[in-house]
C-alpha cells in the first residue's frame, strides 16, 4: 500500500508495446473521412498497437474494427463540441500522471518509456492527454443521451419474464460477512528504532553521503514506489493521505529533506521533486514499525476469548464490534463489510481478501470464527480478525428475490445501449463518410457506413 489513494491502469506487456515503437514510418494518408475529419492510416496502426499493448480483446479484423470505432469516437466528439462538452482539466492531467507513474514502474525508468513508446516524455504525455480528454468527453456525451434511463420493478419482472431460459444470468456462490478486527499496538521501542534509521537517512542525504532516490531503492518499504526511487509522480492534494499532503505541498527545497511525517502506513520521509499548479512531485522513503509475535499472539487469545463470551451470550458479535473492533471501514456499521466492486454486502469468495475467504469457506451462517492473523489491504500491516458469516447464497440462476439490482442493472444497461445504438443509426446516416479502396470489404458493425459509402461511389 501506498500513500497514494488512486489504482492504476491494468498490467503492461512491454513485449507487445515493443510494436507500438515502430509506428512513425506509417504513411500519412486518410483511410476514413468523417464528415470533414480523416481517419489517418497512422491512426488506426497506433490505436491496434495500444490495444495490444493493453492487451485489450479484439474480435474481428482489427483494420475493420478499428477504424469504426474511430469513426464513432469522432461522431460523439462533433457531438460534444455541438454541446459544449468540456472536462475538467485536473482530472484529465491526474489520469495522465497516473498512467505515466505505472509505465515507469513497469519499465524501470522515463528513458526505458521513451524508448519502448518511441516517444520523448513530454510528446507521450500530450498524446495520452488527448486520448484521455476526449474519452472523457465521449462518456459524457453517452450520460447525456442516457441520463433519463431508470428501471421499475414492474420494468424488471418483464425484464426477467422475457429473458430466455439460456440468457438468465448465473450468480456465483456469494457470502455476506461480519468483522472484528485488533491492530496489536506496536512497541514505543521499534517506533524509535525506525525513526532513527530515517533519521540516519536524512543526515546522510544533506550531508551529500547519499542519494535520496537510491536510499529508497535499498530500504523504502513502499514497493510501489521504492523500485522508482521513491519517486510518487504528479499527484494532487486529494489523491495523497492528508498527513503526507500538509507536509509534501509545504517543501519548497529540493534539496532538502522533510522532517518525519507519520500517516497511516508508517513513517515517511519526503523530498520535493517538482511542483506544477495544484500538483506536486516527491519521492520518499516509507518504513513500517513491525508488530511483535508476542503481540499478535497476545490479540489472537484476547479475540478468542471474545468469541468465547459471544457464544456464551454475555454480549452480541454487533456489540463487540462498536466497542472493541478497530476497523475504521466496518466499526460504524456493524461490522458488516461493504463490496467496493458491486457497493453491496455481497461477495464472491475471489473478492474477499484471502485470510478472510479461506475462513469463511468452511463457516455456516451464523457462525464465528476463531481468531486469525491477516494483512489489512488498506494498512499493509498484520492485524488480528474474527468474522462472523452472515448469509451464504448458493450459486444459482437470477432471480427477482435474491438478484434484483443485478436484473436491473442490466436492464438499464440494455436500454442505455440501445439508446445509443439508434442514435449512432440516425447520426452515421446524417453524416458525410467516405471509406478508401482497401478498408472497405468488412462487417461492420453499423451498416450506415455501406450505404454512405455506395453514395460515394
Amino acid at each position: 500500500m501506498t500513500v497514494k489513494k488512486i489504482l492504476l491502469p491494468a498490467a503492461v506487456c512491454a513485449v507487445a508495446a515493443m510494436a507500438w515503437a515502430g509506428t512513425d514510418n506509417v504513411a500519412e494518408e486518410a483511410a476514413w473521412v468523417i464528415g470533414d475529419q480523416p481517419i489517418w492510416k497512422s491512426e488506426i496502426e497506433e490505436a491496434y498497437q495500444q490495444m495490444l499493448y493493453e492487451r485489450v480483446p479484439l474480435t474481428g479484423d482489427p483494420y475493420c474494427v478499428i477504424p469504426e470505432r474511430l469513426a464513432i469516437e469522432k461522431l460523439y466528439l462533433h457531438q460534444a463540441d455541438i454541446d459544449t462538452v468540456e472536462v475538467q482539466s485536473a482530472m484529465v492531467a491526474s489520469r495522465v500522471d497516473g498512467m505515466l507513474n505505472y509505465y515507469a514502474a513497469s519499465l524501470g525508468s522515463r528513458e526505458k518509456v521513451e524508448q519502448v513508446f518511441n516517444k520523448s516524455w513530454n510528446d507521450l504525455r500530450e498524446s495520452l492527454t488527448e486520448m484521455q480528454t476526449n474519452q472523457s468527453r465521449v462518456s459524457q456525451v453517452q450520460m447525456n443521451l442516457t441520463k433519463n434511463v431508470s428501471a421499475t420493478p414492474a420494468d424488471v419482472r418483464r425484464y426477467m419474464s422475457e429473458l430466455p431460459a439460456d440468457s438468465i444470468p448465473f450468480v456465483p456462490m456469494q457470502v455476506e460477512v461480519q468483522i472484528l478486527t485488533l491492530q496489536p499496538v506496536i512497541p514505543r521501542q521499534e517506533i524509535e528504532e525506525v525513526k532513527a534509521r530515517l533519521r540516519d537517512y536524512t543526515d546522510r542525504i544533506n550531508n551529500g553521503e547519499s542519494e535520496f532516490s537510491t536510499l529508497a531503492i535499498l530500504y523504502s518499504e513502499d514497493p510501489g514506489s521504492a523500485s522508482r526511487g521513491g519517486e510518487l509522480g504528479f499527484m494532487g492534494r486529494g489523491q495523497l493521505v492528508p498527513e503526507y499532503a500538509a507536509v509534501a505541498f509545504n517543501l519548497s527545497d529540493p534539496r532538502r529533506v522533510s522532517k518525519i511525517v507519520e500517516t497511516e502506513f508508517g513513517y515517511h520521509i519526503i523530498q520535493l521533486i517538482e511542483k506544477r499548479g495544484d500538483r506536486i512531485n516527491t519521492r520518499h522513503i516509507l518504513l513500517r514499525p513491525k508488530v511483535s509475535d508476542k503481540d499478535l499472539t497476545d490479540a489472537v487469545l484476547r479475540l478468542d476469548s471474545i468469541r468465547t463470551d459471544i457464544i456464551d451470550k454475555k454480549f452480541t458479535f454487533e456489540d463487540a464490534v462498536q466497542y472493541i473492533s478497530q476497523d475504521k471501514d466496518t466499526r460504524n456499521a456493524r461490522g458488516i463489510m461493504v463490496n467496493d466492486n458491486s457497493g453491496t454486502t455481497r461477495f464472491e469468495m475471489s473478492q474477499l481478501p484471502q485470510e478472510i475467504a479461506k475462513t469463511v469457506s468452511t463457516m455456516q451462517p451464523g457462525e464465528i470464527s476463531r481468531a486469525f492473523i491477516m494483512t489489512d489491504p488498506k494498512l499493509n500491516r498484520e492485524v488480528v480478525a474474527i468474522v462472523k458469516l452472515t448469509n451464504r447464497i448458493d450459486a444459482h440462476k437470477a432471480n427477482i428475490a435474491d438478484d434484483y439490482q443485478l436484473l436491473k442493472a442490466q436492464y438499464e444497461d440494455k436500454k442505455k445501449s440501445q439508446i445509443l445504438s439508434d442514435w449512432l443509426t440516425k447520426k452515421i446516416a446524417d453524416t458525410h463518410v467516405r471509406i478508401e479502396d482497401g478498408w472497405r470489404n468488412c462487417d461492420f458493425r453499423y451498416k450506415g457506413w455501406i450505404k454512405e459509402r455506395a453514395s460515394d461511389d
